[in-house]
């Protein structure tokens, strides 16, 4: 009786093709032909549309047909919401989803740029920068895997990741999301999206998405193109250039992540040549979707095609039009979805937006959707729970701080015979000192937990102070002085102080700097310190800042970039365990005025060039 009964059913559902895409065995296009004849034009303009999860809710999901939430940096759905919190709301939109006529799943969307790095508790990664100064593919191969799972692991299908931007002026406020100034190694860490959604076997057709299973994600290559060209690196400024020098600079990496199966890409906030990003249909439908063959979706950043107006949304359904025609399919609203519902509806109607036009949109999303499986599995694996901030995604974080840290000076001062590095595990007493020493929210940076990030024990990590502690020996005295005076370092009887100051955290258009100095409480320490002994300078930062003034009142040197929670991987290098390896991934300049200065330029002067990187070993 039961064979009779699937049989039955399985008859309804595939035998006369009337739930054809209900059917996993059919071919992802044949799945998607018979969805979008299914569909009505609202139920289409439903999936293009995406909503931020504080106006997202079951009964929303169900009434418009919502095609994709997503949290902003820092929505969250309590604080320091565990696992299962997240995966109970996620669940909770999938409910409505499948609930609907159709049952089209929603596919939810997050920033996990370093790491699932909006979790409370989840592991976070160096920054790009970091780990484009380590030179290791396979390593950042890894990491996407890691991440993949503990995104999943809370719910989510859809990474916002990577950033393939390359970064030309590090006064752009998001340079640290670049794994660097040279467009080469940028191609070379696309390798992260094999991570993130699986490699493809080698039949699997170019430009087409792939997600190899339930432990990867749905990726997102950002932002297309030339964000990190604009004018003196203000964010979402002009990218003034040729279009060979675009295709050259800019467009190179997404050539490997078209071919890697990248599932979706979003565009850019930025302009290039004066056209809005969001506006340009040659290089958003005729090149990205035509020549290069991408065959995933595109989607919008975040209230981005309001800004093709300015001021931004001074002519909404322009910039619906304009956005839509120029080739975005998935538009993150994030707020006023109604609005844009209401107006793209009407411009269809009208005739102002083909049913071609929306077909295309929908037919993309739901080749996304049905290669991910969701149509199979669209709520969350609780298995996967224990996923989130695993101890051995820690020990992968700790090795990638180890391989990014770069050593730029390591000097016999102060009358020594040797160099500073690496540091005595015996030493009597040591002094560590600086604002960013015993605070992991500062070495994280920007994207933790909240947007622009925060100071504080904002997640669960190691300190570098904390590292230190566990590193020398029992009877080693550890001294903290967050900002110590010279007073309280003269006669104390220190061996050596370490010193680890740096940049608040920032993220996007705030941390746009036009001068990139240290802070002054960092320079302040440094003189005080490092006035009366030898000491060993650590440096957080998103970029390079200015050092000269500076540099020859310090032993030693380390660009530690921002490290994320695994504090203990400097501690692991500094103490001789293991050796610096990490190359500097972007020039660091003498001063601001010869900005923008990039490896290959006419008269390139750096303080240390593109590549620069000692060992302990050196002399």
């Amino acid at each position: 009786m039961a064979l009779l009964l699937a049989l039955l059913a399985f008859l309804l559902v595939a035998g006369d093709g009337q739930m054809l895409y209900k059917d996993s065995r059919q071919s992802i296009e044949a799945r998607i032909k018979d969805l979008l004849r299914r569909m009505t034009l609202e139920e289409k303009i439903g999936q293009m549309t995406q909503i931020e999860r504080a106006v997202a809710s079951q009964a929303v999901v169900r009434q418009y047909g919502i095609g994709d939430v997503l949290n902003g940096g820092g929505s969250a759905p309590a604080e320091r919401a565990a696992p299962n919190v997240w995966e109970d709301m996620v669940d909770d939109y999938q409910i409505g989803a499948m609930s609907t006529r159709l049952g089209i799943p929603v596919i939810y969307g997050v920033d996990a740029v370093h790491g699932h790095n909006n979790v409370y508790g989840a592991t976070i990664y160096p920054h790009n920068i970091g780990l484009g100064s380590s030179r290791d593919p396979e390593l950042v191969r890894r990491i996407g895997a890691a991440t993949a799972l503990e995104v999943r692991a809370t719910g989510m299908p859809y990474a916002f990741a990577p950033c393939i931007a390359v970064c030309r002026d590090p006064r752009w406020g998001r340079c640290y999301e670049s794994y660097g100034e040279d467009t080469q190694l940028v191609r070379s860490m696309t390798k992260i999206i094999q991570g993130l959604q699986g490699s493809p076997p080698p039949s699997h057709p170019s430009g087409y998405p792939y997600v190899g299973g339930p432990s990867k994600v749905v990726a997102c290559a950002k932002h297309f193109v030339g964000d990190g060209g604009t004018v003196k690196g203000i964010d979402e400024n002009n990218t003034v250039t040729t279009y060979r020098q675009l295709v050259q600079v800019h467009m190179a990496p997404y050539l490997d992540a078209i071919a890697m199966g990248v599932s979706t890409i979003m565009i850019s906030y930025s302009s290039f040549n004066g056209i809005k990003m969001h506006a340009n249909r040659f290089l958003v439908t005729e090149v990205l979707k035509n020549r290069l063959g991408f065959q995933g979706f595109l989607i919008s950043d975040w209230e981005a095609i309001d800004r093709i107006t300015d001021p931004p949304k001074q002519n909404y359904t322009y910039s619906v039009l304009t956005s839509v025609n120029a080739g975005i399919d998935m538009i993150m609203v994030p707020f006023d979805y109604q609005n844009f519902i209401n107006i793209l509806t009407g411009l269809v109607k009208s005739g102002a937006v083909s049913q071609s036009r929306i077909d295309d949109a929908v037919t993309r999303i739901l080749r996304v959707k049905f290669a991910a499986g969701l149509f199979e599995a669209p709520k969350a694996n609780r298995k996967l729970n224990n996923k989130v901030g695993a101890e051995d995604h820690r020990e992968l974080a700790r090795e990638a701080v180890r391989k990014s840290l770069v050593l730029l000076k390591n000097s016999a001062r102060s009358g020594s015979s040797k160099n500073i590095l690496p540091l005595s595990k015996t030493a009597p007493k040591i002094l560590v000192a600086g604002t960013h020493a015993d605070d992991l929210g500062l070495q994280c940076g920007g994207w933790t937990i909240t947007w622009q990030g925060g100071s504080g024990q904002t997640t669960i990590g190691t300190t570098i102070r904390q590292a230190i502690a566990n590193t020398v020996s029992q009877s080693t005295q550890v001294v903290y002085e967050q900002s110590p005076d010279a007073n309280f370092v003269k006669d104390k009887g220190f061996s050596y102080a370490v010193v680890v100051i740096g940049e608040q955290p920032y993220a996007e258009i705030a941390g746009d700097n036009l001068n990139l100095t240290i802070p002054s409480q960092g320079i302040d320490t440094i003189r005080n310190v490092c006035s009366s002994l030898r000491c060993v300078v650590v440096l957080i930062s998103g970029r390079p800042l200015v050092l000269e003034p500076h540099i020859d009142m310090m032993d030693a040197l380390v660009a530690a970039w921002l490290p994320g929670s695994e504090g203990q991987g400097v501690a692991d290098v500094l103490f001789g365990d293991h050796d610096f390896v990490g190359k500097s991934s972007r020039t660091w300049f003498k001063r601001v005025d010869q900005l923008p200065m990039n490896v290959g330029d006419m008269g390139y002067d750096p303080l240390f060039p593109y590549g620069f990187g000692m060992t302990m070993r050196q002399q």
